[in-house]
C-alpha cells in the first residue's frame, strides 16, 4: 500500500526569504547605478542630438582632469565601442561604463589608468590600434587617413611603446610624397613592423616577405640616412 500523503503544506525553504531579499536589493543596486550611469550622461549630452557631442566630451575631460587628446580618452571611446568620432550614444556610454564598473565621474576617473593598462595588453592592444584606425574615418565608404592625420595618431597610439621608429616613421611620412593617405592594411603593418623588426638595424626586414611598398621604402630611406 502507498503511503499516504502528507496533509501538512510544503513550508519554503529556510533561506528563500533572505535569498529573496537579497535578490531584490541586487536588483535595486543594479537599477541606481544604471540611473547614475543615465545622470552623467545626461549630464555632457546635447539634449537635441541626445548624444555626448564634441562639446560634451570636452566638458567630460575637463571635469576629469585629462586633456582631450590624451590616449586614454581614445581608450574610453574604444571601451565604448564608440562608433562615431567625437559622439558617444546613450547605449555606448551605458555599455562602456558597466564594463568599467563606473556609474559616478569620480569612479570613472579612477577607472582610466587600468583601462590604459588593460588596452596595453597585446590582444587588447592590438584591437585597440585597428579601432584607433577605424574611429578616424569619418565619412561614409571612407577607406583611408590623410597622412597629416596618421602622423598625429601614430604619436598618440604608437608613440609609447615605441618612440624611436614612430619618430621616424612620422619623419618619413613627413618627407615622402608618393603617399597622400594610408589605408587600414598598411597601418597594421606599421605595427607589425614595430614588434617583429629589430630597430635601428633593420637587419630582420626581408622585403620579399609580404610587407606593403611604404615600408619598403621607409627601410630604404633609414638606411640612405644612416649610411
Amino acid at each position: 500500500m502507498p503511503p499516504r500523503a502528507s496533509s501538512k503544506r510544503k513550508t519554503a525553504p529556510p533561506n528563500s526569504t533572505s535569498t529573496d531579499g537579497r535578490s531584490s536589493a541586487s536588483s535595486k543596486a543594479k537599477t541606481k547605478a544604471r540611473d547614475q550611469i543615465d545622470q552623467l550622461f545626461d549630464a555632457y549630452a546635447n539634449s537635441s542630438l541626445q548624444m555626448i557631442d564634441p562639446e560634451g566630451i570636452e566638458a567630460l575631460c575637463s571635469d576629469l582632469g585629462v586633456d582631450h587628446t590624451n590616449v586614454r580618452i581614445l581608450m574610453f571611446a574604444w571601451k565604448l565601442k564608440a562608433e562615431k568620432q567625437g559622439y558617444f550614444t546613450q547605449d555606448e556610454w551605458r555599455t562602456g561604463l558597466k564594463a568599467l564598473g563606473a556609474n559616478t565621474l569620480s569612479k570613472l576617473k579612477k577607472a582610466l589608468p587600468d583601462l590604459e593598462k588593460e588596452v596595453r595588453t597585446p590582444p587588447n592592444f592590438e584591437d585597440f590600434y585597428s579601432y584607433a584606425f577605424r574611429y578616424c574615418l569619418t565619412e561614409d565608404k571612407q577607406k583611408n587617413v590623410d597622412i597629416e592625420s596618421v602622423c598625429e595618431l601614430l604619436n598618440l597610439v604608437l608613440g609609447s611603446p615605441f618612440r624611436p621608429q614612430v619618430d621616424l616613421l612620422i619623419e618619413y611620412l613627413k618627407f615622402q610624397s608618393d603617399y597622400k593617405v594610408i589605408n587600414l592594411d598598411q597601418w597594421l603593418n606599421f605595427l607589425r613592423f614595430c614588434n617583429e623588426i629589430s630597430f635601428p638595424d633593420l637587419k630582420n626586414y626581408d622585403s620579399t616577405e609580404a610587407w606593403p611598398l611604404i615600408l619598403d621604402n621607409f627601410v630604404e630611406w633609414m638606411k640612405k640616412k644612416h649610411s
